[in-house]
């Protein structure tokens, strides 16, 4: 049997690995590609912008075609069907003959009628070639429009932020965003979610004309509006690529896509057309995981298995620009059909609607915007109508479950419910894995499947994961993730008694793979807790987050935040005059913060190390408001101003944060030294906190500020300062060597076994006979500290990281023309 495919993107892949799957690699199998590289993840494309490469895109290298006996033609499209002889005809003048066809053309960009639609800086967003000539005129651009408030149109929005073009636009025809998916309310939220980001949204705008002559300058709208830009990109929406099958007499819609059965055949039944260019039932599903369920029932029907395509669930979940969008079941039922359930707050950008039955017993389906943490379980509560508690609004305004709760709620679910519907994996098949020995998600996730596509459905395949483990009564293991088979704590351990110094080296020793962003900033925190090291040296750089990458903080428009440590809020006047003057050389927005030190934002990346260079010549070193690491050590006036004050909080604070400045930690540190029980620092709202007694000082800590406010725990009480600082070495050390990645102080003390007791006896009572071990760790560290920035300025080598390009000059082009940006507030006026 032989069988053509004609497409090679993400579901002709698919159909290839479902039909090698189920049949012996004797059927044999050729593949036509377009593009000129395999099949690639066309879902993560945006990623390519932020510095993922091609390869890293791949669903599967030339290697695997050949191991799977696969011929791969890349970069010959098929031109014509000849039905009668059972032959395809290429580009490139080859011609097979067939046993059976599939086609999977996939879809293309449906650019609308517009005059001028087709100048000299118009795209569309679709292939990597399309980014690589949207990075290209994108360099050059001060203004870019995306037409289209879709899915793909959001997409191409966050192109244009990760590509900082100053101004950016986004136009939809219709009244709200992502109008398939959304409501209004929704629409509304996530409009301004986006406007934070500097993105402009324009909706009821229905475009005219392209403006410009020869190079794109503008939109016009047909209500005489006009937008001024110099990118514009189409994401309007799809059309199937249908023109063979229309060449080849098969039938078609009414509006295009080519018409087929429950089995994915054509009007021919021995070609079959699958994913985007399909039309089944009426319907083009423009999602990747319907497009897999018609490979899987495409590649049964040829091997003459019983199988159908029914249908397929719209239901969705998308990291928008950073914002979460979520909608499940039916988002958009008639009123009289059902009652709907909404909460809003608009200040932390949540929207939530849950739409239930009139008698309030089953949910029907419903829209998440900016909190989509409950996604997966209210989606499985729909699909398997399971019953609603008594009061449905606790669904949404009820307290978070705990993780036992959740793995509960999980095994509630019957064992056809499907998990993972991009590979169709059900619950009982994951726990079956489980059953038969597997552990770990990596490990599932090959033998099923399940979460290699979106990865939407990870979180519940490892709450599956670990509640047939704890059913079963085997050990669980809080493994980093699946390139470690080590907990953070043990990772530390082992990292220490080998002295690895680079992710490298640890990958090596004690992984697998290349790791991933979960593993590599864990590995990097822990290399930094324990050496104290330069983070940029010795490739360590590429595994931190953007932050740390760069040593300062990201801001939305691209520009970043440059914060020098100020210790205890005490500055000169001389120093308070040479930010200002930076501030103005540099034309940064300055702030002071609630830590007592002052923010500078808008700084161009390559200007960084100039930046620092002018900061650390008057004195000032980095402030690490970049890392996860001692933040600030917030303090009152004290006895030096304040009537009530008892000691100088002032002098202690600076010497606390002169000691643990640069530490590196699980998470964030703040700290703060206030003179008297009055609390005018707030001492008990940090991770440490310092008040002075009449005897000397209280020490407080594990507290926590934000979101989810609690206060510290006294540690000691009317201790002296060495003392003081004794134990705060050993709490930190101790913190360090057994906290979670990315657990505050806060949430770590709360899931200690013993709590506040156990700790108290470890810091105070040296239970564990280690205080002595904290204490000289502790002292290593601060011997070793290095300002980063210092470095950095100091190291030519290190400062070419901050050039846009390898090339670009040492001196500020003079006839560069700057011009103020919309909205900007600035220190000086652009000259």
């Amino acid at each position: 049997m032989k069988v053509i495919v004609i497409g090679n993107g993400m579901v002709g892949y698919k159909f290839c690995e479902k039909l090698r799957s189920m049949a012996d690699t004797g059927t044999e199998l050729i593949v036509f590609g377009e593009e000129p590289r395999p099949a690639y993840d066309r879902v993560h494309l945006t990623s390519y912008l932020d510095g993922k490469t091609a390869d890293d895109l791949l669903l599967a290298d030339l290697q695997w075609y050949k191991d799977n006996n696969i011929i791969l033609h890349t970069g010959d499209p098929v031109t014509r069907i000849d039905r009668h002889r059972k032959t395809v005809h290429t580009l490139d003048g080859k011609a097979e003959t067939y046993d059976y066809l599939v086609m999977a053309t996939g879809s293309a960009p449906f650019v609308p009628p517009v005059p001028g639609i087709h100048k000299k800086g118009v795209f569309v967003y679709r292939t990597i070639e399309d980014l690589d000539a949207i990075r290209a005129y994108a360099a050059n651009a001060k203004a870019g429009i995306v037409i289209g408030g879709g899915l793909l149109g959001l997409e191409a929005a966050k192109a244009l932020l990760d590509l900082q073009v100053p101004e950016s636009f986004v136009v939809e025809f219709s009244s709200r965003l992502m109008p398939r998916q959304i409501d209004e309310q929704g629409s509304a939220i996530l409009e301004n979610k986006l406007n934070t980001l500097g993105i402009k949204v324009l909706t009821n705008r229905n475009s005219s004309e392209v403006l410009g002559e020869n190079e794109v300058t503008g939109l016009a709208f047909t209500d005489g509006s006009s937008v001024n830009a110099d990118i514009i990109i189409v994401s309007a929406g799809i059309k199937p690529r249908d023109e063979l099958a229309l060449q080849a007499g098969l039938t078609l819609g009414p509006r295009g896509g080519i018409l087929v059965n429950d089995r994915m055949q054509t009007s021919d039944p021995e070609i079959f057309a699958i994913g985007e260019c399909a039309l089944h039932n009426q319907m083009i599903y423009g999602l990747v995981a319907p497009g897999y369920d018609m490979a899987a029932v495409a590649a049964a029907t040829i091997l003459g298995e019983e199988k159908a395509f029914t249908g397929f669930d719209m239901s969705t979940k998308l990291k928008l620009i950073g914002v979460d969008v979520a909608s499940f079941g039916d988002p958009f039922p008639l009123p009289h059909t059902c009652h709907s359930i909404v909460f809003e707050d608009r200040f932390t950008g949540v929207y939530k609607r849950l739409n239930i039955t009139p008698d309030g017993t089953r949910l029907l389906g419903g829209i998440l915007i900016g909190d989509a943490a409950d996604y997966n379980m209210l989606l499985q509560t729909t699909k398997n109508s399971m019953p609603l508690p008594a009061n449905p609004s606790e669904l949404l305004t009820g307290a978070k479950k705990d993780g036992d709760a959740n793995s509960a709620a999980v095994t509630g679910l019957p064992d056809d419910a499907i998990i993972c519907s991009c590979e169709s994996v059900s619950k009982g098949r994951i726990c079956g894995a489980v059953t038969a020995g597997l552990e770990t998600f990596d490990d599932v996730k090959k033998a099923t499947k399940a979460g290699s596509c979106c990865g939407g459905c990870a979180p519940m395949v490892k709450d599956l994961i670990t509640a047939t483990m704890k059913a079963e009564g085997r050990y669980i293991r809080n493994v980093i993730c699946e390139h470690f088979a080590y907990s953070r704590q043990e990772m530390l351990d082992l990292i220490k008694v080998k002295a690895l110094r680079s992710f490298d080296e640890v990958i090596d020793a004690y992984g697998h793979g290349d790791g991933c962003e979960v593993c590599k900033p864990v590995v990097a925190s822990i290399l930094a807790s324990l050496w104290n090291e330069l983070i940029l040296d010795k490739g360590n750089d590429t595994a931190q987050d953007s932050n740390d990458r760069y040593l300062a903080n990201i801001q939305k428009g691209g520009t970043y935040s440059v914060v020098p440590r100020i210790p205890g809020g005490e500055i000169t006047p001389e120093k308070l005059i040479v930010i200002g003057q930076v501030a103005v050389k540099y034309n940064l927005y300055t702030k002071i913060t609630g830590g007592q030190r002052i923010d500078l934002f808008g700084a161009h990346l390559s200007d960084l190390p100039f930046i620092w260079e002018e900061l650390i010549e008057a004195g000032f070193e980095s402030g690490h408001a970049y890392g996860k690491a001692l933040r600030t050590v917030k303090s009152c006036v004290g006895s030096t101003w304040c009537r009530f004050g008892l000691h100088d909080s002032v002098s202690f604070a600076i010497q606390i944060e002169e000691r643990y400045r640069g530490l590196r930690a699980p998470h964030k540190i703040k700290s703060a030294v206030s003179g008297c029980i009055r609390e005018c620092a707030e001492a008990q709202s940090k991770d440490f906190g310092i008040i002075a007694t009449e005897k000397g000082w209280n020490l407080y800590v594990c507290g926590n500020g934000g979101s989810k406010p609690q206060h510290a725990k006294l540690l000691a009480s009317d201790i002296d300062s060495e003392t003081c600082i004794k134990y705060i070495d050993r709490f930190l050390m101790f913190y360090i060597k057994t906290a979670d990645p990315l657990t505050r102080t806060a949430t770590w003390l709360n899931k200690l076994d013993g709590g506040m007791d156990y700790l108290h006896n470890v810091v105070v009572n040296d239970s564990l006979g280690i205080a002595a071990e904290l204490e000289a760790a502790m002292q290593n560290l601060v011997d070793h500290y290095k300002c980063e920035w210092k470095e950095v300025v100091e190291s030519p080598e290190l400062r070419k990281r901050f050039s846009h390009f390898i090339n670009a000059p040492e001196e500020k082009d003079p006839t560069v023309k700057f011009e103020k940006m919309r909205d900007q507030k600035r220190a000086a006026e652009w000259k």
